[in-house]
This record gives structure tokens, C-alpha cells and sequence, in this order.
């Protein structure tokens, strides 16, 4: 089995609830089991700020499916639970499943490219993967917990835990610290 590490995010409906539901869909994966789930973070929207915050969290999952099997499942996945692609980028959307990691390959193809591109700049990112995998190296770029420490303060301060998949965001004022 291999080792594939996925970035989950909501920020429309019930988005605890979506997590939930792409977390079961994710163990119901042929040859795929979730080994490990990151706490929930509400972060702030990358990109597009005019938009609600996020619902994040990483899952660690056992798998024998290759990337491109394991992505095709992550976008039939975010399909079924109501993603539709508009083609606008950093878009508020009902769910985001991303394959952050697979083992140590490095993948650059015309459909996936592995690890996920920026994710080393992205707290939203590396704060649920710090949590399950700080030792993690992520193939050219450097151990996990490293690429966290490297983030600003200002990248690291949008990200505030929730509860355990909680629906509600947490006020503004909480999130400024």
C-alpha cells in the first residue's frame, strides 16, 4: 500500500457535514483506507478573499490505486457531493479534494501534477499536515513541519482550529489574533 496525503475544504452549505460525508466516500475507496484525519481549521478564502472562510482538514490514506486512479476518485467524489467547476480559480466551492502527496513521487503531467503545486505556501494547507505528518519530507520541497515554520506570520494567522468538524465559523474577532 502507499501513502497518499489529501487536502480537504469546504466553504459553501454545511460544510462539516460535507467533510464528513468526503471523508466516509474516501474509506469506501476500492483498496483505499483513511489511516489518519488532521483536526478541522477555518481559514481564510486564498485568492479570491470575497467569499466565505474555509473548512480544512488532511486526511492520510493506505492505498494500492495509482495517482491518476486516486485523482480520477477524488473528482468523482467532489462531484457526488455537489463541486461543480465553473473555471473560476480559488473559487468559493461545496468541496476541494487535492492530492497534496503520494509516497515520494513526483508527478508532472497535463492532468496532476504531485506534490499539489504552492502547497508549500499555503498555511491552510500545512497546519492540518504538520498535525498528522511534521516529518513528512514532500519531495523537492522539504520536511512538513519545516515548510510550516518558513510561512509568515500573516499567511500562519488566518488558520484557527475548529471543532471537530464543526459547521459554524468562529467570529471575525477570533480570527485576528
Amino acid at each position: 500500500m502507499n501513502s497518499a496525503w489529501i487536502g480537504l475544504g469546504s466553504n459553501l452549505g454545511d460544510s462539516g457535514a460535507v467533510l464528513r460525508r468526503a471523508l466516509s466516500q474516501l474509506a469506501a475507496l476500492d483498496n483505499t483506507q483513511v489511516r489518519a484525519v488532521s483536526p478541522a481549521y477555518w481559514t481564510e478564502p486564498w485568492g479570491d478573499s470575497d467569499q466565505p472562510r474555509f473548512l480544512n482538514a488532511v486526511a492520510k490514506l493506505a492505498t494500492s490505486l495509482i495517482p491518476e486512479h486516486l485523482l480520477a476518485a477524488l473528482l468523482g467524489i467532489e462531484q457526488r457531493l455537489g463541486r461543480v467547476r465553473d473555471g473560476k480559480r480559488w473559487g468559493p466551492r461545496t468541496l476541494d479534494l487535492d492530492l497534496l502527496v503520494y509516497d515520494q513521487l513526483s508527478v508532472d503531467t497535463p492532468n496532476l501534477v504531485v506534490p499539489h503545486p504552492r502547497m508549500h505556501e499555503r498555511a491552510f494547507v500545512l497546519v492540518p499536515l504538520n498535525d498528522l505528518s511534521p516529518q513528512l519530507e514532500v519531495p523537492g520541497l522539504g520536511q512538513v513541519g519545516n515548510l510550516l515554520a518558513a510561512l509568515d506570520d500573516k499567511e500562519r494567522s488566518g488558520v484557527r482550529r475548529a471543532s471537530p468538524l464543526d459547521e459554524s465559523p468562529p467570529p471575525v474577532s477570533e480570527l485576528v489574533s
